[in-house]
């Protein structure tokens, strides 16, 4: 099961060559068929569609005794030679017979399945960004100026949630608000990339959390604890719908709500009508913006969702996660889903690169999409 998740991994990032939010959409897929595979057979815990508010059904014709289940699924054909070849190797390993071909069987069902559910999901649709630049309104960012990118992952269909959105928080604080401004001063002392009152400690957060490696976080966890393979897939899978649907809700408060980024708020900040800020003309943070409005940050969204969904499953805050940072190379081990959370909230902070009112917010509200979500999917079953 976890070879299997690395391998989808990989492929995607060779096939489909997703934007890091665009990627966590993939693996959502590709757990959620394995998940539902396995369950279908072992039971152990309730299915989910993968096209948001719905089990699904479909059941073998006749359950084989503890099969191993397996299928190759893919929209890209030129990933097909490679993924044969890993399944053929996986096979090898297992005993002929009816159950082997059964569980095979079964894979391919619910493969299919969700492939059939997300046909047509908004996946790449062009979805415009129509608000004109104005103070407090997002426009492209300095050094590429690029547009909003990924705007459709505010629009697609989620996975768990009912609508992109349904956990969509009220509004940022207003341009002249005391909140607002305090939300300046910080990237404005901590985030910039010159002249900033940043630790080394707090840098080596900042750069540690632009990418993680977050799957093989997830199978280390399962290897290390024990973890059948029932309750790996719903490990995976759990962690990736949630943070998934996570993206959906922040992707749609941007588009909602569109506010700049502190890059362009700081250097503007004579515009605002806020006597508390100053522009600071030349300003820049220490990571490269992404191309998207600051509220909701989609790093803290995920971060809340994933956190709250991992406690969830596993019954207790102690998460135990050794995780990598993809870019620094650092590994770092979060023993509580609170100081996940922490980290993450402070990483975009002082990286120059979000508010913190956009990391806090999104942070609960991932909480609470995770929570809403606990309470239906991924459950025990008799």
């Amino acid at each position: 099961m976890v070879k299997w998740m690395r391998t989808a991994e990989a492929t995607i990032k060779a096939e489909a060559h997703p934007a890091p939010p665009e990627l966590f959409l993939w693996e959502a897929y590709v757990s959620t068929a394995v998940y539902n595979a396995v369950v279908g057979i072992e039971g152990r815990f309730t299915r989910t569609s993968g096209t948001g508010g719905h089990l699904v059904r479909p059941r073998p014709r006749r359950l084989p005794r503890r099969p191993r289940t397996g299928y190759c699924a893919t929209t890209s054909p030129g990933a097909a030679p490679r993924l044969d070849a890993a399944l053929t190797g996986t096979l090898a390993e297992i005993s002929d017979g009816a159950a082997e071909d059964e569980g095979v069987a079964f894979g391919k069902l619910a493969a299919e399945h969700i492939v059939e559910l997300r046909r047509g999901d908004g996946r790449g649709a062009s979805v415009p960004f129509p608000a004109r630049p104005r103070p407090g309104v997002w426009r492209p960012t300095p050094p590429g100026h690029e547009p909003f990118a990924s705007a459709w992952m505010g629009r697609v269909r989620p996975l768990l949630l009912d609508s992109p959105h349904q956990f969509r928080p009220g509004p940022p604080p207003p341009l002249r608000s005391a909140r607002y401004a305090r939300d300046l001063h910080e990237p404005a002392a901590y985030g910039g990339r010159t002249g900033s009152h940043r630790t080394p400690e707090q840098t080596d957060t900042a750069q540690y959390f632009v990418a993680l490696d977050l799957q093989e976080a997830l199978g280390d966890h399962a290897t290390r604890h024990g973890f059948g393979i029932a309750e790996t897939a719903r490990l995976y899978a759990a962690a990736n719908t949630a943070q998934t649907d996570a993206v959906i809700t922040a992707w749609d408060a941007k588009l909602h709500y569109g506010t700049w980024r502190p890059v362009t708020a700081l250097r503007e900040a004579d515009t605002d009508g806020n006597p508390a800020t100053r522009a600071v003309r030349h300003w820049e943070p220490l990571l490269v913006t992404p191309a998207h409005p600051d509220y909701l940050s989609g790093h803290a969204t995920m971060g809340g969702a994933l956190m709250r969904m991992l406690t969830g499953v596993l019954g207790t805050s102690r998460v135990d996660l050794h995780i990598r940072s993809t870019t620094t190379g650092a590994s770092r081990h979060y023993r509580y889903a609170h100081e996940y959370e922490r980290d993450v909230v402070d990483a975009r902070a002082w990286g120059g690169i979000h508010t913190r009112t956009a990391d806090e917010v999104g942070d609960a509200t991932g909480r609470r999409l995770a929570d809403w979500a606990l309470r239906t999917y991924f459950r025990p079953v008799p």
